[in-house]
């Protein structure tokens, strides 16, 4: 691949016809970008030239795509070898660019999948996130933490796998409560041999991978074996799994046994918004479904938005064989090339018309349109929230980014800050920010610990989007607390030069009673809300969500503090004799308090290291005959 950037001219138009000169005829990606060298759009062409050519007949464009033009002040091009190239490259940036003009998913979270290990004679049934490192064979993805927990439940009852994990596993003395409600074949205190659980494995691998039919013979095969024999304990054993697999079989639209391994993906339109519905169907069974809300859609036809979305859906994952689609995509076979050349194989896009596939579609569509619903019918609630937030502190307009900040400590220790963000459609996650406190501040100071997490917040506003274009400046900051963390944090934005955002706090009334809380304004006297009015109980969900991120943080924070030692500074001494002193003395205050002769005594712990540790914990202790490393001598 080669770049190509143009120098920025005075007007749009001028600057794409500049840019076009030298343009070459061959695939790749083009980028418009602003003056501040934002993305305003990310594009794909089979012929750059030719495609970018479009851009200067600025009345035969749409509105949106004319305030691009007018925007533009640089184009830069990558070329590819082929446009199929180019398809996966413009997903890729869109999705880490996040262009102004282009059609956004927001789809951070990380999607769960079923493991069955393959590291050990026993191997585990599992829930797995993030890079598949661990040798075994997944399934998925699953489309939430949920729905994979499900699968796992209903595995169990039939093929008696164990899930525990393996530091369990291994010190087990007798069988848990699972093998005693038949959930789990306990292989951990030998109740079954390697040879028998490998079959169990096999029968589970081949569920999941779609083959229930050849599962299901089997087991009424081995049940009439052990009848004939008259074990009958086995058979009915054998029979509760039979009717375990047929309770979970069950084919019908949410089990399609005939669609095998495809991805369902469905879309509603509605009042200026989309909704797509994804269904992960593997082996006949549906892993869940997810709803997704595109962004800068409005307008764009159902194709126009399907196709968006499945370029960038499957960015970071991996496409099924089969992808069954409510509505057919422009380019569908350069969207299939594109995702076979990810893939690894050949990728299917279809828009069934009948059968038992155009049924599973139908139920997604129907589900797209009850989302889409639900989520109109809770803008307008919160529409209505946010105009009377706008009316009851005096904004300008609703507002579309509330920013609401607080902090956690215990006695000024693992010191947090934190910031949440609500707007329109509710609580913005992604934007969510955690503020280490770094100080020098005195432990227990709530407003020096306001007066950074404020500092930090705002400068870094002002050297990243100075002119406020981006959506990133909030129109109101709510602060957890009083008039004293109200002056706090005026002073920082007046001395930041920031005096036109908005500032309240929430200080809770009496007894910390909800339903009383104080509202202080910098410039109006404090004031209370009725114990049932809407606004109060919205500016109550705020902070309470800021106060639970928080606490989170402040946890998260501590826990991971408590589980290192002081004993990981110790040079010499890694995983394994720490192991072994913290066993033996039981706590790290056990080994610093510990004499040579109890060190020495320590398995795995020699003369010279004994000294090592008791030198580190005793820096003034001389021993002439030890080898430098860690012993500070006088």
């Amino acid at each position: 691949m080669m770049s190509d950037t143009q120098r920025p001219a005075p007007k749009g138009i001028e600057v794409i016809s500049g840019a076009l000169v030298s343009m070459p005829a061959a695939p790749g990606v083009y980028r418009m970008l602003d003056l501040s060298g934002n993305a305003l759009y990310v594009g794909k062409a089979r012929s750059l030239k030719k495609r970018v050519t479009t851009y200067t007949q600025i009345a035969r464009l749409p509105e949106r795509l004319r305030r691009m033009v007018s925007e533009t002040s640089t184009v830069e091009i990558i070329t590819t070898h082929t446009e199929a190239e180019a398809l996966l490259l413009e997903a890729n940036l869109i999705k880490r660019l996040k262009p102004k003009y282009n059609i956004l998913l927001r789809d951070d979270k990380s999607y769960p999948w079923l493991v069955i290990t393959e590291d050990g004679d026993f191997p585990q049934l599992a829930k797995h996130r993030g890079a598949q490192v661990r040798k075994g064979r997944y399934w998925g993805p699953f489309a939430s933490a949920w729905s994979v927990n499900q699968t796992i439940q209903a595995l169990q009852r039939v093929f008696l796998l164990r899930t525990c994990p393996d530091t369990v596993f291994a010190n087990r003395t007798r069988p848990c409560l699972l093998f005693q409600i038949k959930r789990c074949s306990a292989p951990c205190v030998g109740r079954i041999d390697a040879e028998a659980y490998g079959a169990l494995v096999r029968q589970a691998s081949d569920f999941l991978s779609g083959r229930a039919g050849t599962v299901q013979h089997d087991l009424a095969a081995a049940m009439a074996a052990a009848a004939d024999v008259m074990e009958y304990e086995r058979a009915a054993a054998i029979r509760d799994r039979i009717r375990g697999l047929a309770h979970i079989r069950g084919g019908d639209v949410i089990n399609p046994e005939s669609v095998g391994d495809a991805d369902v993906i469905a879309i509603h339109q509605a009042a200026g918004q989309s909704c797509l519905q994804v269904f992960f169907i593997r082996g006949g069974r549906n892993y869940g479904n997810r709803s997704f809300f595109p962004t800068q859609a409005q307008g764009a036809t159902p194709g126009d938005v399907l196709g968006a979305f499945i370029a960038q859906f499957y960015d970071d994952k991996t496409p099924p064989p089969l992808i069954l689609l409510s509505n057919t995509v422009p380019q569908a076979d350069l969207l299939k090339d594109a995702l076979g050349l990810k893939a690894g194989y050949k990728v299917e896009l279809a828009v069934p018309q009948r059968g038992e596939k155009r049924h599973v579609v139908e139920h997604a569509a129907t589900n797209a349109r009850e989302a889409l619903e639900r989520k109109l019918a809770e803008s307008a609630g919160q529409e209505k929230l946010l105009a009377a937030t706008a009316a009851l502190f005096g904004l300008e307009g609703n507002p579309e980014r509330i920013e609401v900040y607080d902090n956690s400590h215990i006695m000024g220790t693992n010191a947090y800050g934190v910031m949440i963000v609500a707007g329109p459609e509710g609580f913005i996650k992604p934007a969510y920010r955690r503020f280490s406190i770094k100080g020098p501040i005195t432990p227990g100071d709530d407003f020096a610990m306001m007066r950074e997490v404020l500092t930090r917040r705002f400068v870094r506003a002002t050297a990243e989007d100075p002119s406020r274009e981006d959506g990133t400046w909030p129109d109101l900051v709510v602060i957890d607390g009083g008039a004293g963390q109200l002056s706090a944090a005026r002073a920082v934005l007046d001395e930041l030069g920031v005096s036109d955002v908005p500032l309240v706090a929430i200080a809770k009334g009496p007894d910390r009673d909800a339903g009383r809380e104080w509202f202080h304004l910098p410039d109006r006297s404090p004031f209370q809300l009725p114990p049932r009015d809407p606004v109060l109980y919205f500016l109550q969900r705020l902070r309470d969500e800021a106060h639970r991120y928080a606490i989170t943080t402040h946890r998260a924070s501590r826990s991971r503090k408590i589980t290192t030692s002081e004993l990981d500074g110790i040079p010499g001494i890694g995983s394994a004799r720490k192991k072994a002193l913290l066993n033996h003395f039981g706590s790290a205050r056990g080994v610093r308090q510990a004499g040579l002769k109890d060190l020495e005594a320590v398995s795995g712990i020699n003369r010279t290291t004994a000294r090592l540790i008791y030198g580190y914990f005793n820096p003034d202790a001389r021993f002439d005959d030890l080898p430098a490393g860690g012993i500070r001598k006088d």
